[in-house]
């Protein structure tokens, strides 16, 4: 099932600068979906563009779970993004509330109401990134690692078909960034069958652990992207000057 097409598509910054231009990408349940590319390549704007917090600017095609991201509504914005679960660099976690509040918060935003069904859920989702442990401790108690897994829990609540994340290992020291890209490998994985699979579409600079967890590579480069099939061919790329203002 193709969670994710895009053809031809431009994006553009809100000055109205070019950041990517004739972008073709598709992504299918169950895949891990690497976005590779330097600082200011355009891979964070490549995803935002996926849960509409960047505009198309033009396409022949662009849907993101059933939705023409080139007509969406803004009333049908939340619609689309309670089918997705969102991981960012910087965790994004509430420093006053504990780990269990953070969760119970997004459940109760997106309508769950029954308490026993909520903390059902959370305890489900904090096995799952083995930190069933931490429910009652704060955001400041925990360590880098800890707080993106944490995130990762928080964007499972509603069992998305796809989770975007936009640099989940940036601040992360390289051993803890190798677990969280296992276990969003691992993410990837459940599932009874393929099309009941999670999808993961994560922008990264740390090519290096690509290798180890292998997955569908896309590389940002002077206003394209790529599709590339090994690191080595990453690593080859010359850089390519950014189209000029």
């Amino acid at each position: 099932m193709q969670l994710v097409s895009y053809k031809n598509v431009t994006l553009c910054h809100e000055a109205g600068n070019v950041v990517l231009s004739g972008v073709d990408i598709s992504v299918d349940s169950g895949e891990l979906v690497y976005i590779t590319g330097r600082v200011g390549s355009g891979k964070s704007t490549l995803l935002a563009s996926m849960y509409q917090e960047v505009d198309i600017h033009s396409a022949d095609e662009a849907t993101v779970l059933g939705h023409d991201m080139r007509r969406i509504k803004r009333k049908h914005v939340p619609q689309l993004r309670r089918q997705m679960g969102i991981i960012f660099q910087d965790f994004q976690l509430l420093a006053d509330r504990t780990v269990r509040e953070n969760l119970r918060f997004v459940l109760r935003s997106t309508g769950w109401r029954r308490r026993d069904k909520i903390d059902e859920r959370i305890d489900e989702v904090l096995c799952q990134v083995e930190m069933s442990d931490k429910a009652d401790r704060w955001p400041h108690q925990l360590s880098g690692g800890e707080q993106q897994r944490i995130a990762i829990a928080r964007a499972l609540l509603n069992s998305p078909k796809l989770i975007i994340a936009d640099e989940p290992t940036a601040n992360l020291d390289p051993l803890t960034a190798r677990d969280i890209i296992r276990l969003l490998t691992e993410i990837t994985q459940q599932g009874d069958d393929h099309e009941d699979a999670t999808t993961v579409v994560m922008s990264t600079h740390n090519v290096t652990l690509i290798d180890e967890y292998p997955g569908v590579v896309y590389h940002c480069e002077g206003g394209k992207l790529l599709k590339v099939d090994s690191v080595p061919e990453i690593l080859e790329i010359p850089e390519i000057p950014e189209p000029s203002e």
